[in-house]
């Protein structure tokens, strides 16, 4: 099939990063490239938890796809939802009804929040992975102060001022570490009836220490940082019920009850639900994640012409681990994908293995202050938060993007303000026990 002029047709389903990198990756290249996402924009989301609190506004780390790829008259893109494939027609159907036909097809959907089995505790803990869930995550932080300053039951008011993070990834990391600066640094001149500097957040993991990906040095440095932005760290506890009160959580032997209006989830993903369709369709196993199994040139089994990148892939390391869900990851298989499309275009063998190049890993836990793993060197305080910094402006998309970010960073950093603190979404304003 072509698109009337001889290419042959590329379809990317996903215009997150390895969607997004593999299509930039085609540019010039001789084929016709569509790029289909459910969203216009590629979403910048290891920033995501700034905009949950109010660091930077979501507009600074979103960016149009159209926008990005307008230089590139060989690609197409379709603001759609794929719903399922027919891998004999090779063809790409979608929600709406339309369909689009490929020669080679690109799956990279990404992932979703995952409760282990436990989806009844989404609407009480939301996850970040959208705009929208950073909007809401920031409509209960900063409704949960104004909910403090009105409220005369003691009770009540403890439990508004008490926010527990679940899991101690980078996201959860970066979240708590962020809710300590608000609570100590941001908001305490605002407020005449409550002390915001009194606030009790914790953060929960299940494993025995946090960012547990990280050499043990930093993840005990990252530790000893939240605890001196008032992050209570609780390793060893697993939450085994939440409901609107609170949540409770068994710590060895020890059955915690924690009172509390803010829990957010940061404790895990699972790949999308298109990923159980590839699998269906294609006879393709998954693992319990819910990854597509795939070749280690990034194809799946008796599917050469579809590859299957970014946090949808299960592919195991040299090391035998699984790749982390990431976007170094991500990248770096979009670009090799358009790398062997490109090869079997010329002619050339297409079943290149991929090799991921790990460059290291980067934490930010507040102002000045973060971890850096980057294998041959570890580092920690304000180098590591320099070295977050200067990565995530690389990876961020758009030049004006890097600007703005870059100028909200460095007047936050000299006056301790967050300036998009906007409460917006439903409801506007709490119910209150014994309002004052």
């Amino acid at each position: 099939m072509s698109d009337g002029t001889d290419r042959p047709r590329v379809v990317i389903v996903g215009g997150g990063f390895g969607g997004l990198y593999a299509a930039k990756g085609l540019a010039d290249a001789p084929v016709a490239v569509t790029l289909i996402d459910r969203r216009n924009f590629h979403l910048f989301q290891p920033l995501l938890y700034q905009v949950a609190t109010g660091a930077i506004g979501a507009g600074d780390m979103a960016t149009p796809l159209r926008a990005i790829l307008k230089d590139q008259a060989n690609t197409t893109v379709l603001l759609g939802e794929a719903r399922t494939i027919d891998a004999d027609l090779r063809t790409v159907e979608l929600t709406d009804g339309g369909s689009v036909p490929y020669d080679t097809l690109i799956v990279a959907t990404g992932a979703h929040h995952d409760y282990f089995g436990h989806d009844d505790w989404a609407p009480l803990a939301p996850g970040l992975k959208t705009v929208e869930d950073a909007s809401e995550i920031r409509r209960r932080i900063l409704l949960a102060y104004e909910a403090a300053e009105r409220e005369a039951d003691e009770e009540a008011r403890a439990a508004w001022m008490t926010f527990l993070v679940v899991g101690g990834g980078p996201t959860g990391v970066e979240l708590a570490g962020a809710l300590g600066e608000i609570s100590r640094e941001t908001l305490p001149p605002e407020f005449r009836r409550i002390s915001p500097e009194r606030a009790r957040i914790a953060l929960l993991e299940g494993l025995d220490r946090i960012l547990p990906s990280y050499h043990p040095s930093l993840s005990r440095k990252a530790a000893q940082e939240l605890q001196r932005r008032g992050v209570e760290v609780l390793t060893g506890t697993m939450v085994t019920a939440i409901d609107q009160d609170g949540a409770t959580a068994k710590r060895g032997d020890e059955e915690l009850r924690i009172a509390a209006r803010t829990i957010l989830w940061a404790a895990g993903v699972r790949a999308s639900s298109f990923g159980r369709t590839i699998g269906e369709v294609t006879g393709t196993p998954l693992d319990r994640a819910g990854r597509v199994s795939v070749e280690p040139d990034l194809t799946i089994p008796g599917h050469p012409q579809i590859f299957v990148i970014g946090d949808l892939a299960a592919l195991k390391g040299p090391d035998g681990k699984q790749l982390p869900g990431v976007a170094p990851v991500a990248i770096q298989q979009g670009r090799h994908v358009a790398k062997v499309i490109r090869a079997r275009l010329e002619g050339r063998s297409g079943r290149r293995r991929f090799r991921y190049r790990n460059k290291g890993s980067v934490a930010t836990i507040g102002r000045g202050a973060g971890v850096a793993d980057l294998g041959w060197i570890r580092l920690d305080g304000a180098l590591a938060w320099l070295a977050w910094l200067f990565v995530h402006l690389w990876y961020l998309i758009g030049f004006e993007n890097r600007v703005v970010v870059l100028t909200q960073w460095a007047w936050d950093f000299f006056t301790a303000g967050r300036g998009t603190r906007l409460i917006t979404g439903d409801p506007l304003r709490p119910t209150l026990k014994r309002p004052r």
